[in-house]
């Protein structure tokens, strides 16, 4: 499942972007079991558990986009369109913080 969400921040706004999110994200939903590792500065691989089962994949930081890429198991296809719309929701509020200064 691939998607990207375009954005207007600078490479290092958005970069900070997602570092900041990923800690939150880690903090806020540690019974899923999150595990992010950052590959280089532009590269972040991913794992979850979700309904006890694992999901993995990418977030890359592209110019002018954040694009991130999950190997959804079949059983957890059917809420592909909800799961998108909340990543995206999500990406979208984080770079707005930027925008407004409050990513502190």
């Amino acid at each position: 499942m691939k998607h990207s969400v375009k954005h207007d921040l600078s490479p290092e706004m958005a970069h900070k972007v997602l570092e900041k999110a990923l800690e939150s994200y880690n903090e806020r939903f540690a019974d899923y079991s999150p595990n992010m590792t950052w590959v280089g500065d532009k590269h972040v691989d991913v794992k979850f558990k979700a309904k006890g089962i694992a999901i993995s994949g990418a977030i890359d930081l592209e110019p002018n986009q954040i694009t991130f890429d999950l190997d959804v198991p079949f059983l957890l296809r059917p809420f592909k369109t909800q799961a998108l719309d909340i990543i995206e929701t999500q990406i979208r509020k984080w770079t707005d913080k930027a925008k407004n200064g409050q990513l502190g």
